[in-house]
């Protein structure tokens, strides 16, 4: 469930991201244009008429000279939201963590005036045109809590489909477990080479972590089947391992197609996933 508090968390998250991130993005820019925006491009000597909300305090603090920031400006951007809301999703307290991570992103374009798209897959696609404004977010954080998970995950299909409909160079979130096979994850990332592409993994932290023994029935929440077994420190060293590989290769898939990539888990603060998914030193 999205809340009311969260959504002023967001607010004052937005207040500090620049005290915190300087020169990384929220959203690629792909003008070479100079103007606002959250890509630091440079720094300038300060010229008479220039906005003075633009001087970088901190150089001034170790220089005793006013220099502005400069940014790299994107016109017209939209920001692709994309969420996995298959059945496998519904383990835990991944789709919720998930759902805030989209409507973190989807805040953060509409305080810097981007327009913004929230879409939704499974064995279906479900896209929302872009829109600029509050009410967008609004309606789309109403539609998160009352959408439930279900059904087979089509990743490959979604995403087929999804990529007809961007018409610009975008910047493209993709959230999702990524519990497929390696080789529909590189199609996925094929489909959106032209753009700037995040893809995030969230897991259940006790899906990362498997940090249980004994005997257990373990239910698909795609397919229903049931698999009995024993977890014990063997089985549990197996699973991590094979866990840790998957995670390695998605990580490698995006570094061949230029893409970012970040795993988080449900024990983390949504905030720290933000500040090490912005913050991050390209």
């Amino acid at each position: 469930m999205i809340t009311t508090e969260y959504l002023h968390q967001l607010e004052h998250f937005s207040l500090i991201i620049n005290k915190r991130i300087t020169s990384n993005y929220v959203g690629e820019r792909f003008s070479q244009a100079t103007g606002r925006g959250l890509i630091f491009k440079d720094h300038t000597i300060y010229a008479p008429g220039e906005d003075f909300r633009s001087v970088d305090w901190r150089v001034y603090g170790r220089t005793d000279k006013l220099y502005v920031k400069r940014y790299e400006e994107e016109r017209n951007l939209t920001v692709h939201v994309i969420l996995d809301f298959s059945a496998s999703m519904n383990f835990g307290h991944k789709l919720d963590f998930a759902g805030m991570l989209g409507v973190g992103f989807a805040y953060l374009a509409l305080k810097n005036n981007e327009r913004f798209v929230l879409s939704t897959f499974s064995d279906a696609l479900e896209v929302f045109k872009a829109h600029k404004g509050r009410a967008q977010l609004a309606s789309m954080v109403d539609f998160l809590n009352n959408k439930h998970p279900k059904g087979l995950s089509k990743l490959e299909d979604s995403l087929s489909r999804y990529k007809s409909l961007i018409t610009s160079k975008s910047y493209v979130v993709l959230i999702s477990d990524f519990l497929y096979s390696i080789d529909e994850i590189k199609r996925a990332l094929f489909f959106f080479k032209n753009h700037k592409v995040l893809f995030i993994q969230v897991l259940d932290k006790t899906e990362k972590n498997l940090d249980i023994e004994g005997d257990f029935k373990l239910r698909d929440l795609e397919t229903n089947d049931v698999l009995s077994t024993y977890v014990n420190p063997f089985s549990r060293k197996q699973y991590l391992s094979m866990l840790d590989n998957h995670v390695a290769e998605i990580q490698k898939a995006c570094e061949e197609f230029g893409a970012q990539f970040f795993c988080a888990d449900t024990g983390m603060s949504v905030f720290d996933v933000f500040f090490e998914v912005l913050g991050r030193k390209r």
